[in-house]
């Protein structure tokens, strides 16, 4: 499956497909498992951006990079000409929520450049090949951005853990 995502027919399938499977899997295990975790043993994280235009709150699963305390994220939408909607969103808000293994924490996001960027992204292809062929293919339209989650620390900022139950729902 880590492989075949890469592929443009089953790519297809995967954008319409599993984030479905994922959001049912990830209610059932109480936010300790998703579907491509369970059969890739991929790291996903569900992340919850704040719509830049409604104010809502909008969930999307993702292959995380973990590094202690830090999550990393790939914005790759698949290798598709634009940059994903949440990409947009945590721009214009980069507070976000990040439930990994049934834990949500508030984060703050930062888009990662030059040599760090390039860095952690070798590191994703190391979880993900994919993303290989998605360099690949978008290379003419766009740079894939590559994100840094880091732990919010601000008092009275909500940034401590909390059940997956508590998180906004996917």
């Amino acid at each position: 499956m880590r492989r075949s995502g890469a592929w443009p027919g089953v790519r297809q399938f995967y954008v319409h497909t599993l984030h479905h499977l994922d959001r049912i899997t990830f209610r059932l295990t109480r936010g300790r498992a998703t579907f491509v975790s369970w059969i890739t043993g991929m790291p996903i994280v569900f992340l919850t951006t704040t719509g830049r235009r409604s104010g809502l709150p909008c969930t999307v699963p993702l292959v995380a990079i973990p590094d202690g305390d830090l999550l990393v994220v790939i914005a790759s939408n698949y290798g598709q000409r634009h940059h994903p909607g949440w990409y947009h969103n945590l721009k214009a808000n980069p507070r976000v929520t990040a439930t990994l293994d049934g834990v949500a924490r508030e984060m703050t996001a930062r888009e990662l450049e030059g040599e760090e960027r390039d860095r952690w992204y070798e590191r994703g292809i190391d979880i993900y090949p994919g993303w290989i062929s998605y360099r690949r293919r978008t290379a003419a339209h766009r740079l894939i951005p590559v994100i840094e989650l880091r732990p919010t620390s601000e008092p009275g900022a909500a940034g401590h853990a909390r059940a997956a139950g508590d998180a906004a729902r996917p």
